[in-house]
């Protein structure tokens, strides 16, 4: 079983190897919400992510005879990269089983670290029973990626800094996919200050934690994809589900487009990169959903292993609802000069034009006129709205493309 004492002895095993991470006090976003906000940065750590402390734990926990026979893992990536630095660093051979759509950041710093990569099935669900199934032919030690004591103990030790960190918090937020993190902070955390309130996020996509309380039993949940990759876990642990039901104070569940606002928020006003997963904990924060004024709250930033191609569509894609990037068809006579009045009425707007695309073929014009789809950098929606009154003034005619 998991108890304040594992917690404790596994801080004191995996503190040689494992950084101990700020919690560092957000003026910004404590200004937006009404409360005093810290973050607690595990996305700084070696592999990026939290996960490495349950993984090291339980790595140190094994005898010399099953560090020979290696060890074998299943995960979305994040585990998975725990798993294989601390076990190579040991000399222990590391097998890490991944979906196929393992986003790359995550596959290349997995094989970087020294693991056998193997991608198999669409979730990872197939990867795990795969998994499990190869380390019992071969005898390895199968690190689960949350429903293991030594690996939950490992979480927990998050909590203990947290205390430690900063003995006035009122709430701790945190990220839940299948239960290891909350759980293990929630014992850590209960069990010395039971005041503080304990939080946990899901994606409103797959509420398995948020599911199984309900029903009190792990329940299983349609596969589907979510800007949270790394909490997407269709089913609850059997021993995560005790400690969140006894220690967590209630899960609370985001969207795709809060998480997406969320991740854009840590990035442009706390120079802080954090993936789906991590980002879930604030989005809770922001959207007011875990209803607290005047308090302070630790909000977990789990994880920071983002695929870059996938940044940019959310700083694209938050650009666009913050009005800060307006994209309009305009028509326009089809003479020489025309472009020029046009261009000249953006400037005076002091509008940035990105792209422009002209087109004399489509969009119902006629023979003596051209459409123009053209993209512009605005200061948010009050400025757009200043630029498509001025763009009225001039008698231009046009649609907003959403």
């Amino acid at each position: 079983m998991v108890t304040r004492e594992s917690i404790e002895a596994a801080a004191a095993r995996i503190r040689p190897s494992i950084y101990e991470s700020p919690l560092v006090h957000s003026k910004m976003l404590s200004r937006l919400t009404g409360n005093s906000i810290f973050l607690k940065l595990e996305n700084l750590q070696m592999t990026g992510s939290f996960k490495e402390r349950g993984a090291l734990n339980r790595i140190l926990t094994m005898t010399d005879d099953e560090r020979r026979q290696g060890v074998i893992a299943a995960s979305a990536g994040n585990h998975g990269q725990g798993v294989a630095y601390h076990a190579t660093q040991r000399d222990i051979p590391a097998q890490i089983w991944m979906p196929r759509l393992t986003p790359l950041i995550k596959l290349s710093a997995t094989r970087g670290y020294g693991a056998d990569v193997v991608l198999h099935g669409d979730s990872y669900d197939e990867a795990c029973e795969a998994a499990i199934e190869r380390s019992v032919q071969k005898r390895a030690t199968f690190i689960h990626p949350f429903d293991d004591d030594d690996v939950i103990a490992g979480q927990g030790t998050i909590g203990l800094e947290l205390l430690q960190q900063n003995p006035e918090l009122d709430v701790i937020v945190v990220p839940v996919g299948g239960g290891g993190l909350i759980g293990g902070i929630g014992c850590a955390v209960k069990e010395r200050s039971a005041r503080v309130e304990v939080i946990g996020v899901q994606t409103a996509r797959l509420p398995s934690m948020h599911a199984a309380l309900q029903r009190q039993i792990p329940v299983d949940l349609p596969a589907k994809s979510t800007l949270a990759d790394g909490i997407a876990v269709r089913r609850a642990g059997q021993r995560t589900l005790p400690l969140v039901s006894r220690y967590v104070d209630r899960i609370v569940t985001v969207d795709e487009d809060e998480i997406a606002e969320a991740i854009l928020m840590l990035l442009e006003g706390e120079k802080t990169v954090a993936e789906g997963a991590g980002a879930v904990a604030l989005a809770a924060v922001l959207q007011a959903k875990t209803e607290h004024r005047g308090k302070n709250i630790a909000v977990l930033v789990s994880g920071g292993n983002l695929d870059v191609n996938l940044l940019a569509r959310i700083i694209e894609q938050g650009m666009v609802r913050d009005g800060r990037r307006l994209r309009l068809r305009v028509l326009l006579p089809d003479y020489p000069g025309a472009l020029e009045g046009l261009t000249a009425v953006i400037s005076k707007a002091r509008a940035n034009i990105v792209e422009t695309s002209y087109n004399r073929a489509h969009y119902g014009v006629s023979l003596n006129e051209a459409a123009i789809d053209i993209t512009m950098e605005t200061r948010g929606r009050d400025h757009a709205s200043e630029l498509l009154a001025a763009l009225t003034g001039a008698r231009y005619e046009f649609n907003v493309i959403e």
